[in-house]
């Protein structure tokens, strides 16, 4: 028997002993924190934001002038091709004139009869005044002659009214634009009988440079603005009307500006708005009566924080909230009061203050009042 063999069953136990202390020792050991989560913050500091609003409305052109008969006749002829642009006076038809023609001629006949008739009283009168005088005729004879004059005067005015009832109406067979501006469809063609009495419409010119905007706004909307107004907490801009702009049908952005004309005063009871029209340039042509847009109009500027879009949420109730990081450090939930948008960001009335870190990145991560690393800041 060798010595080792000897002590080799002593060995076992005390490694056994050995290891069960070193992983009590493990076991004891408190294991170590995890890193706080990094986030991303924008420092947010009271601002003057323009205030917008986005009202939906139609298009309509300026002036619109129905062009109708004045006159009974055929029409002999169209001078324009419709949708072009006219000007003030320019001819549109040709009404047949012949009738007229010659009801102007014998309306300046009956007026030169008249005009003699009345030369020939006027002499009956001067004899008649001498001879009374000396009693050569009668008073009655003298009042006669100078009752048949003034009647003789009398038609003569009238024949001249119907030399001016005839010449209006001669003139008339032109039918000519009021306006300038663009035609529309022709509702009547050559040989077709038109008459005053029914005042049959020819066609329509309408005015498109400048063409109008009607906006509708709802009565509560504007009442909360003149609200804002007189509490000072939105100013105008200055003393120029507000600015409109306009977003078309397919989405695109009307190049030109428009003004503010004026809000109507009356509220419509059916749909609890009210009508603001804005008056836009349209040299080109590309705004057409009757199409839909939406408006964004200017109407002052508040002061206010504007926090990215991703940095507001809302809780179950509806209310808008942020995340900010103290300085301390910590997470806190902060209730906003939005004012709308401005670009891609939100319009914060109240809620925060001046230079709060306000979370836009990992948000997710975090809770409120738990502690945070400022990964990047903005």
């Amino acid at each position: 028997m060798h010595l080792r063999d000897v002590f080799r069953p002593s060995i076992a136990p005390v490694a056994l002993v050995v290891a069960l202390g070193a992983c009590s020792q493990a076991a004891e050991r408190p294991a170590a924190a995890p890193p706080a989560p990094q986030v991303d913050v924008v420092t947010v500091h009271r601002e003057s934001v323009p205030v917008a609003i986005e009202l939906p409305g139609r298009t309509s052109a300026n002036v619109i002038a129905q062009v109708r008969a004045r006159v009974d006749g055929i029409v002999v002829r169209r001078e324009f091709n419709e949708g072009s642009d006219v000007k003030p006076g320019q001819r549109l038809y040709q009404i047949d004139r012949a009738p007229y023609v010659a009801a102007l001629n014998s309306a300046q006949a009956a007026q030169q009869k008249a005009q003699a008739n009345l030369v020939s009283q006027n002499a009956t009168v001067e004899r008649y005044k001498l001879l009374v005088a000396r009693n050569a005729v009668s008073k009655q004879d003298y009042d006669n002659a100078f009752a048949a004059q003034g009647q003789a005067a009398a038609d003569v005015a009238a024949a001249r009214a119907a030399v001016e009832t005839a010449s209006i109406n001669l003139g008339y067979t032109d039918v000519t634009s009021p306006i300038s501006g663009r035609t529309g469809i022709s509702q009547v063609t050559p040989g077709a009988y038109v008459q005053a009495s029914q005042a049959t419409l020819m066609t329509t010119v309408q005015q498109l440079d400048p063409i109008k905007v009607d906006l509708t706004q709802s009565s509560v909307e504007g009442l909360r603005l003149r609200s804002d107004y007189a509490s000072g907490r939105l100013k105008l801009n200055g003393p120029d009307r507000a600015k409109v702009t306009l977003v078309l049908e397919d989405g695109t952005e009307y190049t030109r500006r428009g003004a503010l004309l004026f809000t109507d005063i009356t509220v419509d009871q059916s749909t609890g708005s009210v009508t603001v029209r804005a008056l836009f340039p349209n040299p080109d042509g590309i705004l057409l009566p009757g199409m839909f847009v939406r408006a964004q109009v200017e109407e002052g500027v508040r002061d206010a924080f504007l926090v990215p879009q991703v940095g507001v949420t809302h809780d179950p109730q509806g209310h808008a909230t942020a995340l900010v990081v103290g300085s301390d450090g910590k997470v806190a939930v902060r209730k906003l009061q939005l004012a709308g948008t401005h670009g891609d960001r939100w319009i914060v009335e109240s809620g925060l203050e001046d230079g709060d870190r306000v979370i836009v990145g990992g948000a997710q991560r975090v809770q409120p009042g738990a502690a945070v690393q400022i990964a990047q800041a903005n």
